[in-house]
């Protein structure tokens, strides 16, 4: 499976899950996390001007961890 983050000049960042894995609310998390770091280095002034992430009400999505780790950053 892939995850993609992109913005309207292009991709951000890409994130594939190897194959037999699953994905978790804390596996989730990383890929942000990654996906912090992936903006800061190709497109800083991001931050300062907002980041919109949108997705869907699945279980990991709506996972404490995962509320949590948005609510932080």
């Amino acid at each position: 499976m892939a995850t993609v983050f992109w913005v309207s000049r292009g991709v951000i960042f890409l994130d594939v899950l190897p194959k037999g894995e699953s994905v978790s609310a804390d596996r989730y998390c990383e890929t942000f996390d990654r996906l912090r770091h992936a903006v800061r280095r190709k497109r800083p002034g991001l931050f300062r001007s907002g980041v919109v992430l949108q997705h869907d009400n699945s279980n990991l999505h709506m996972a404490k961890r995962t509320r949590e780790w948005l609510e932080r950053y």
